[in-house]
């Protein structure tokens, strides 16, 4: 991979993190309106009716968008593509649900800390299917889980039901990471983001009308939360990650959309200013020392240190 294909990728995941980073504000508005399989349902829908256009066009005008996405929608595997859209699909619905439950019985300090956690089950999980870790990762990940706790966790450490629940959730995102990474590269990333979006819905749309009332009133009350949700959080920054992801090192992707928490707490700042939260979001002197401790960790982990010291 070229080094401008590494800053592209490295870009496409930084701006997933920005945006997911600021969701975490709204998927929290929109806990208040609907329930969890119906706000689940919503923005995946709407996610991947934004990516039906896209997915038209390409297959038409192979060229549109060619210099993100290497695979035309004409040439690629239909059954792999299909696979690899369930799968992706299902592992991203079962962590939003386990997360957005989580959410209800735990502290937004300790979910943002637990949730972020799979840039540690990355490449664990990753090792028991074959794969290796630098050195530089381990390194870089365990400064980044210091920082994480430093900006996160602002009360004593336990485990509740809901910590158990996102700490659940961040393995499963671990396996999504995982799974993006191995069918990306062999079909077309939009065409895959659209068909993981509607398994996504549907999945969580039947548990909706199985365990939910979803009506027109919920929606329009939570309409806000569930167009960013839909279209920035699912339709283009789950889009970015794939295309991101492509042929790059899936631990090194997720220490950069690890930095989501960072964001999430400037934005949850943002939010309290601007009146849209009422509990106090001010950063402490400790929590922007966890700040600056995850950058330098994404940075560190980026460095080509082996590399170099070949030359020396």
């Amino acid at each position: 991979m070229t080094k401008s294909n590494n800053l592209r990728s490295s870009v496409y995941l930084s701006l997933t993190a920005v945006i997911w980073g600021i969701a975490f504000v709204f998927q929290s508005m929109g806990n208040n309106n609907m329930g969890a399989f119906t706000f689940i349902a919503s923005r995946y829908l709407l996610g991947g009716l934004l990516l039906v256009p896209i997915v038209l066009i390409k297959y038409d005008h192979p060229r549109f968008l060619a210099d993100i996405d290497e695979i035309p929608v004409k040439k690629v595997p239909v059954k792999l593509t299909a696979l690899g859209g369930i799968l992706c699909g299902a592992a991203l619905c079962s962590a939003s649900i386990v997360q957005q439950f989580g959410i209800k019985y735990t502290t937004v300090g300790k979910a943002g800390f637990i949730t972020t956690l799979y840039i540690i089950f990355t490449p664990i999980i990753g090792i028991f299917i074959g794969r290796k870790c630098r050195f530089t990762v381990w390194i870089g990940a365990a400064a980044a889980v210091l920082g994480m706790y430093l900006l996160c966790v602002t009360e004593s450490f336990s485990l509740s039901q809901g910590d158990s629940l996102v700490m659940i959730c961040a393995v499963l995102f671990s396996i999504h990471i995982l799974l993006v990474d191995h069918f990306a590269p062999k079909t077309n990333g939009v065409l895959l983001s659209c068909i993981q979006f509607f398994v996504s819905a549907i999945i969580s749309g039947i548990l909706a009308f199985c365990f939910e009332q979803p009506t027109l009133s919920q929606l329009w009350d939570g309409l806000v939360p569930v167009l960013y949700a839909g279209i920035m959080s699912s339709g283009v920054a789950y889009t970015l990650q794939i295309l991101g992801q492509r042929n790059f090192n899936p631990t090194i992707a997720a220490m950069i959309m690890s930095m989501e928490s960072v964001f999430s707490a400037l934005a949850g700042y943002a939010a309290y200013r601007m009146g849209w939260l009422t509990q106090n979001q001010t950063l402490s002197a400790i929590q922007i020392l966890g700040c600056a401790i995850m950058f330098a960790a994404v940075i560190f982990v980026q460095l080509p240190l082996e590399k170099i010291g070949r030359r020396r």
